[in-house]
């Protein structure tokens, strides 16, 4: 099917659904631009993020410029074990890192996977948007094309990450111990002419198997955007968020009409009737619709967004979502 002709359908599937919540748009099914600047991230490190990500547009720079910055806030603060410089490493002690850039409009992305030796791994997730024809690289090839766009290599074990390396070590020996950790920063804008870009980066899991990739640099996964229906991410446990391609599915929800809340709570459930683990599962979700409606949901407690709205940021505590058993409703 072209992909004309199923928006198309998906339009007149969900007029019964907009009917139903009163959630109807403007004439012609395209909810109304509100004009504003709104950002949405993870993480109460998320407000840095917001907050470059704002000044980077009031400097006179791009959408994509602005997810780019703000992200980059995260990857350069050693304080944050979960990202970029200060990420903790896989189980043989090596940082790898994982980073993706889409573009609501055109649909443009890029994204690298388990790239070792470069501290922001958005930076070169960029250009592979820009200068590639791929959309994902990753690995030594992700390395290697770093390099030839001149990034310089640096160190990415940060003092903190290597003593906590050595203690886990030292209670596991065979360095075979569990995996740990889930706080991806993953960041929503929608700028004043209704364009939408995301961004995620991510060391992953702690201890992981070497070359493990989570969602956040999949696109559909742990971030997607169109600029026709809104944008979100994702954080979590990256393998049950990515077996019903999350962040997608929050966008075809709002599509639909849902608001971001809503459509955050049916793929919370399809996440929670598909896991064997139930909604035992770290699963978090942050939106933007395209008429600059936000929402967030998270399946535990303990979550954080923060939202920038008419230049000011918050973060804002997000309650766990707490629902029927999943197998009672099979939508």
């Amino acid at each position: 099917m072209h992909r004309r002709d199923f928006l198309l359908r998906g339009a007149a599937a969900g007029a019964g659904f907009l009917a139903s919540t009163e959630l109807q748009g403007e004439p012609g099914g395209s909810p109304r631009n509100p004009g504003e600047i709104v950002i949405i991230s993870t993480w109460p490190f998320g407000k840095a993020a917001n907050e470059a990500a704002l000044q980077t547009l009031e400097d006179g720079g791009s959408a994509l410029d602005a997810v780019e910055k703000g992200v980059m806030t995260a990857e350069a603060d050693p304080s944050i074990q979960s990202v970029g410089f200060g990420g903790l490493p896989n189980r043989s002690g090596v940082v790898e890192l994982d980073a993706a850039i889409q573009d609501g409009r055109s649909f443009e992305s890029g994204a690298v996977c388990s790239l070792q030796g470069y501290r922001h791994p958005i930076q070169v997730a960029r250009a592979v948007l820009d200068h590639s024809p791929h959309l994902v690289l990753v690995g030594a090839g992700a390395r290697e094309f770093a390099t030839d766009q001149g990034f310089p290599t640096e160190e990415t074990l940060s003092d903190k990450a290597r003593e906590a390396y050595q203690n886990w070590r030292k209670k596991h020996p065979d360095g075979k111990g569990p995996a740990a950790g889930h706080d991806t920063l993953g960041l929503v804008l929608l700028n004043s002419d209704g364009h939408i870009c995301v961004a995620c980066t991510t060391s992953g899991l702690a201890w992981k198997h070497p070359g493990r990739v989570g969602d956040s640099p999949l696109l559909g996964h742990g971030l997607y955007a169109d600029d026709e229906a809104g944008g979100c991410v994702a954080t979590g446990d990256g393998e049950e968020i990515t077996r019903v391609c999350g962040s997608f599915l929050v966008v075809e929800w709002m599509r639909k009409g849902a608001t971001p809340e809503e459509a955050i709570e049916e793929t919370l459930n399809r996440i929670a009737r598909r896991s064997p683990r139930g909604r035992d599962v770290h699963a978090s979700f942050v939106a933007i619709r395209a008429d600059g409606m936000t929402g967030a949901g998270s399946m535990r407690k303990g979550f954080h967004q923060a939202l920038t709205r008419n230049g000011s940021t918050e973060v804002l505590s997000v309650p766990a979502y707490v629902d029927r058993n999943p197998h009672e409703d099979q939508r």
